[in-house]
């Protein structure tokens, strides 16, 4: 049901076409609440039954034809349910982290692949760091066409509180990306205390066969 006022965030600030409105999604909200374009233009359709939205039709300024697209506006009923919305305690969702679960029982995997596992970790939340800096920045410098929009229809006097709760949000993404990427490193470090790499020499003998032969007894 998030992704329903998702949409409605949107569109609180500015009425906008359902290409507009998943393109926007993709690069706002969606970096806290993720959805592809099969899932927001079917609920885009429930939303407008169910009176939250409603759409008007509008011709293509671009086409000879007598096409139409159609433009999405929140209704009344549409903000009451987003501000109610809004009030409610965050409902958390059960824990469920693979990378985390895997890490608990990493004596079951080789070295290497625990080593490769944990820099995937890093590549992943590295890479989403990036995604909220950059949205962090451009909220910062009033460079995001939506938050800029949102700054336009909004009173002066509320606008330094809107900048101030979009850089809160940002800067707790980013802070959950550091902490994750601290992880994985402390990790790579603890499997190198715990599985130290052979000599370089060393491996490459065991590589060519340098190994015990079947029915020769190892000293352990």
């Amino acid at each position: 049901m998030s992704l329903r006022y998702a949409l409605l965030a949107l569109l609180t600030a500015q009425p906008m076409t359902g290409y507009d409105l998943a393109k926007s999604f993709h690069s706002s909200v969606g970096h806290v609440w993720s959805a592809p374009d099969s899932q927001i233009y079917p609920e885009l359709r429930r939303m407008e039954t169910g009176g939250l939205i409603e759409a008007t039709a509008v011709a293509r300024s671009t086409q000879a034809t007598q096409a139409t697209k159609r433009i999405y506006h929140i209704t009344a009923l549409g903000e009451q349910a987003f501000r109610a919305w809004m009030a409610e305690p965050v409902e958390y969702s059960r824990e469920r982290d693979p990378a985390h679960l895997r890490a608990a029982y990493f004596e079951w995997a080789d070295p290497d692949s625990v080593r490769e596992q944990l820099r995937a970790h890093v590549r992943h939340w590295a890479g989403l760091r990036e995604q909220w800096q950059g949205q962090f920045a451009a909220i910062r410098d009033r460079t995001h066409p939506i938050f800029v929009q949102r700054l336009l229809i909004s009173p002066e006097s509320e606008r330094p509180r809107i900048a101030a709760y979009k850089l809160f949000a940002y800067e707790g993404l980013i802070a959950r990306a550091e902490q994750e990427i601290g992880w994985a490193e402390r990790g790579l470090r603890l499997a190198d205390e715990l599985e130290p790499k052979p000599p370089e020499g060393v491996r490459g003998k065991l590589g060519e066969g340098g190994g015990t032969s079947p029915g020769e007894e190892v000293d352990l």
